[in-house]
Parts: C-alpha cells; sequence; structure tokens
C-alpha cells in the first residue's frame, strides 16, 4: 500500500490457553481515521496495546514509519494514546496537562506557551488553561486529553474508546469535533470501539475485529452495504439473514434463487444448487411491487413497531420464517396485522455473506 505509515506483519499474542491475536496483518495509510470496530474481547485493545508498545506480541512484527518497532521501548515510539479515562493529572491545570510532553522533552518555555495556546485554540477551549480537570465537564476533559496527545504532533495517535464515558448526545458532537480535529491536523487516527455509529460516522475505513482476527476491511459503505461475513452482517446494522439455493445467473447478470417458494434476486456468485446465507439490510425491503427487480415475494403482517422514529414491521413468509422490513411508515407499511403484503429490493442490496449454510 502506498503511503503506508503503520505495517502490521503476522501479529500474534496469547494470554494464557487464550488467543488474544491469531496471526492479523494490517496497513494503515499516513493521514487516515482507521476504526478497529468488534465486540469485547475480539482483540482490539490488544492490537492497540501492541502498536503503542505497551505489550510484546508472541510473534510478527510492527512497522512504524519504515522502522521496525516490535522490540521498543513505548517512549521510543512516535505514537500517543487517548484512554476513555482521560488519564489527565488532577494536580495540574490545563494548561501544565497539555503541555506535560513538550516538558518531558525540554522544550522552550516559549515553545512550549506557544504550542499550549494553540492547542487550546484547537480543541476549542481558549482561556482554559488555568482551569483544574475537576473544573470542566465530561466533553472538555477528553478536549484535554486530545490535545495533550497531539501537541508532540506524534505519527500515528491511538484513541482507546476516548468517548465511551459521555452521554449520546455529547457523545455525537464529539464524533464530528474528533473527525474535523484529525482532518485539520492530517494525522493519522486509529480508533477502536465497539459502538458501530462511532466507526461509521468518523472512519475512512473500518476493520471488522472478532476472535482476534481481522474478518473484513473496507470503507463505511462498503463494510455496511457489502459485508463479507454472517458476522459482519450481524454486528452492524439489522439484516435480514436469509437461507436460499443458487439456481443459476438471469439475463441481467443476477443471482437467481429459490427462498420461501419463490424465485429472489441477489448480487454475488454461487453454483446451481449450492446453499448460501444472504444478508439483506432491513432498510432495503421495500413494501409493493418492483417489476424490473424480477421477483416479488409475498408475507403476512405479524407485527408492527416504532424504534426511534422507524417503523419495523415483521413479515412471516409461506413457509414459516420471518422477514424483517424498516422504514418511515406510511403505505403499505401501514397495512393491519394479519394482512397480506408484497415486497421486494434491489438484487445488489442482497449480497452472499455464507456459503453452504442449510437451506
Amino acid at each position: 500500500m502506498e503511503n503506508t505509515i503503520l505495517s502490521l506483519q503476522n501479529v500474534h499474542k496469547t494470554f494464557g490457553a487464550t488467543e488474544a491475536l491469531a496471526g492479523i496483518s494490517l496497513d494503515v495509510c499516513a493521514g487516515e481515521f482507521l476504526t478497529l470496530l468488534g465486540p469485547s474481547g475480539c482483540g482490539k485493545t490488544t492490537t492497540l496495546r501492541i502498536i503503542a508498545g505497551l505489550e510484546a506480541p508472541d510473534g510478527g512484527r510492527v512497522i512504524l514509519q519504515g522502522s521496525d518497532v516490535t522490540g521498543w521501548e513505548p517512549n521510543r515510539r512516535n505514537v500517543n494514546t487517548v484512554f476513555q479515562s482521560y488519564a489527565l493529572f488532577p494536580h495540574m491545570n490545563v494548561a501544565q496537562n497539555i503541555g506535560y510532553g513538550l516538558r518531558i522533552r525540554k522544550a522552550a518555555k516559549a515553545e512550549i506557551a506557544r504550542r499550549v495556546a494553540e492547542m487550546l485554540e484547537l480543541v476549542q477551549l481558549p482561556g482554559f488553561g488555568d482551569r483544574m480537570p475537576n473544573q470542566l465537564s465530561g466533553g472538555q476533559r477528553q478536549r484535554v486529553a486530545i490535545a495533550r496527545a497531539v501537541v508532540n504532533d506524534p505519527a500515528v495517535l491511538l484513541l482507546d474508546e476516548p468517548l465511551g464515558a459521555l452521554d449520546l448526545q455529547l457523545r455525537r458532537q464529539m464524533q464530528t469535533e474528533l473527525k474535523s480535529l484529525q482532518k485539520r491536523l492530517g494525522m493519522t487516527f486509529i480508533y477502536i470501539t465497539h459502538d458501530q455509529e462511532e466507526a461509521l460516522n468518523m472512519s475512512d475505513r473500518i476493520g471488522i475485529m472478532n476472535a482476534g482476527r481481522i474478518l473484513q476491511l473496507g470503507t463505511p459503505d462498503d463494510i455496511y452495504e457489502r459485508p463479507e461475513t454472517r458476522f459482519a452482517a450481524e454486528f452492524i446494522g439489522q439484516s435480514n439473514l436469509i437461507n436460499a439455493v443458487a439456481l443459476g445467473k438471469d439475463s441481467d447478470g443476477n443471482l437467481s434463487l429459490s427462498f420461501a417458494g419463490a424465485v429472489v434476486k441477489a448480487a454475488g456468485q454461487a453454483k446451481p444448487g449450492e446453499q448460501v446465507t444472504l444478508s439483506v439490510r432491513t432498510e432495503r425491503v421495500r413494501f409493493g411491487k418492483k417489476p424490473e427487480y424480477g421477483f416479488t415475494l409475498s408475507g403476512t403482517v405479524k407485527s408492527h413497531a416504532y424504534t426511534g422514529g422507524m417503523l419495523r414491521t415483521i413479515l412471516l413468509l409461506p413457509d414459516g420464517q420471518e422477514l424483517t422490513v424498516s422504514g418511515m411508515g406510511g403505505g403499505a407499511s401501514c397495512a393491519e396485522v394479519g394482512e397480506q403484503v408484497e415486497i421486494h429490493w434491489e438484487p445488489s442490496c442482497a449480497v452472499i455473506v455464507e456459503r453452504g449454510a442449510a437451506g
């Protein structure tokens, strides 16, 4: 990969009998916002700690700015870390906290004062230099922690679920600010979270992790619209997972499949007779007919539920399977419970996430 600033090469790590990392490899571009997304215990924090030098890998290499830093101490690596706990020094004011790294490097007082003032402006806290950490809100403390981490201009900034302790409204505000800050700095951010909204909102690329492996790496659009595994389809967003049998390609190049007593369409490749699992996002399923898509499914409305302004409708299909439709409401989505409706989806919105699944 061109312009690679950090490379993990076949990195392994075990803790006793537990395999935390199963040989992950990853190239990170200079200036990108990369998020490692996954559930607790997937290996994302261990990956971050190995990059920072806080944990030693059992195998593999960490290459930073062209140098093999695998065995280097944390203070020799040109990386900084922002933690969820902020880790501000309680006995230092804001300016002293931000300038701490510069003082350790024995920068001149005038340089420290200049850089601290720049950082306060950057994180929108001008005039806060004399305040103590206990005089700040959670969002303000997080801004100070970020300013302290970037004041030394590290090659890579590591962010360990830094917004996890904030309430939802402030967390969303900080997502916008953090992405804007990263773009203004042009700095490489590696962010870890279990929150799919954070990952989708801020990232240039997302790495989906589970069981010590990176299962898929791509843009937010790729990850959401084209999941490559059942895990990715289930972990991000709401998907209908459909077991179907491939029939072959139609004249438009779409894959025809047998499902729920009907023929449906999808993207991808499968051999005739092969059993596959399709992922169709619930909001991609539409009510009514669309003749150009070449198929229509029928189902009976089982229930409706409002979830945050969206209407979720559960349909019972003729073979007893259920399928979920999400939308803003109105039209056929307001059909009464027990009423029969027709649905469809654009073939490109149905992707194969598993092959050889039970039909």
